[in-house]
């Protein structure tokens, strides 16, 4: 499996929509590749994060980058 199929079944992965002869594929790859392994780990963390239906506050310095990007964004500039 490639980098680029591994990212197109991650979603059918956490969708359930995935045979067991492709996720044990999907799984292969992961152990070998760090780089998709991250992109799994972070869109099951994300996936939880917002299945969890909890608010997290960011922190003061977090808070006032993200609104600084949105605003560069929103004027048309492009964020950092």
């Amino acid at each position: 499996m490639k980098c680029k199929q591994c990212f197109q079944e991650i979603s059918n992965y956490f969708d359930g929509d995935i045979d067991d002869a492709l996720k044990q594929e999907l799984m292969g790859h992961l152990k070998n590749c760090h780089n998709c392994q991250v992109v799994f780990d972070t869109t099951r963390t994300t996936i939880e994060l917002y299945c969890d239906g909890k608010l997290y506050p960011l922190p003061e310095d977090v808070r006032d980058r993200l609104h600084r990007a949105l605003e560069r964004r929103r004027r048309g500039g492009t964020a950092p």
